[in-house]
């Protein structure tokens, strides 16, 4: 019989390219991974990795076992899910992680909430950036990950997981304090701070300020929001800020009305494929979601 914990081993390594990045995202050491690799050959009595340049890759042999393990895990998922809705009261473990602006603004109501709903349920909370969270949701070392997705910027969800829109969170462009910008090329003299290089919110964010005529000079990088939100005020910088985030800060900003009105993000819950009718998990999305729309 096949372990499934090595199958998911083997899946990591194909979705990141090496064993070094599997191990670093499942948070195992280098010689534990190999390991686990020589007793699935052992296993299977195939060749599962080949090398490429400085990585690997899975051979046709591993690639076939990756999509039965996806099948198996979805069914163990929803088997799970069956006998937890069959308990009177919900009780158990499960284990949250989101990304920072969306966790200071609902984990606090949610862990309080579901404490009360809930009492024989344990919540842990873990906080993520959602390309970290989804490797360790599929590790099976988280439950629920709350992401956000930006438009034409869709995060790599695949089979082997259920994501479900939470609500829509509106985003504005924000000036510096005592900045008046009139025109296009007034937006293109100032300074931007926006989001790590790579990821879905700096690619939509360049992409707007080129479908509206300008090049931004982004002098300033971070996936802290917060810190976004202080440059604005600071008059070192221009930014998208998101609505949850000035709701939580009560801060008031003048829009710039040169971007459209309608830009926003999706705020999604995701889990594995399976296991998203399991009581903890259904009743962790209600709560995040009712205290995020509140």
């Amino acid at each position: 019989m096949l372990d499934v914990h090595r199958l998911v081993v083997l899946r990591e390594i194909g979705v990141r390219g090496s064993m070094t990045a599997a191990a670093r995202a499942l948070r195992y050491s280098h010689s534990a991974i190999s390991q686990q690799m020589r007793i699935l050959e052992k296993e299977t009595g195939a060749v599962l990795l080949e090398r490429v340049g400085r990585g690997v890759r899975l051979t046709d042999a591993a690639q076939q076992l990756v999509r039965h393990t996806e099948e198996v895990m979805s069914i163990l998922e929803r088997a799970e899910s069956d006998l937890a809705s069959a308990d009177v009261e919900i009780r158990g473990s499960l284990r949250i992680a989101a990304f920072s602006s969306a966790a200071r603004v609902a984990v606090p109501g949610t862990l309080a909430r579901l404490r009360e709903l809930h009492p024989a349920l344990r919540v842990d909370f873990e906080e993520h950036e959602p390309e970290a969270g989804l490797s360790l949701l599929a590790a099976r070392r988280i439950d629920l990950l709350v992401v956000d997705e930006y438009p034409g910027a869709t995060l790599p969800v695949g089979p082997a997981f259920h994501s479900e829109l939470i609500c829509r969170d509106p985003i504005g462009v924000f000036l510096p304090t005592g900045v008046h910008a009139g025109t296009v090329a007034d937006l293109e003299r100032l300074a931007w701070v926006m989001e790590p290089t790579g990821t879905g919110a700096h690619s939509w964010s360049l992409r707007l300020c080129r479908e509206l005529g300008f090049e931004p000079q982004v002098r300033y990088l971070s996936a802290d929001l917060l810190l976004h939100l202080r440059m604005v005020e600071a008059e070192v910088a221009a930014a998208f800020l998101p609505g949850l985030l000035l709701g939580e800060t009560g801060s008031v900003l003048e829009r710039s009305r040169l971007f459209p009105d309608e830009l926003h993000r999706g705020i999604l819950a995701v889990c594995r494929e399976g296991s998203q009718e399991r009581p903890a998990i259904r009743a962790g999305r209600q709560v995040i979601a009712e205290v995020l729309i509140r």
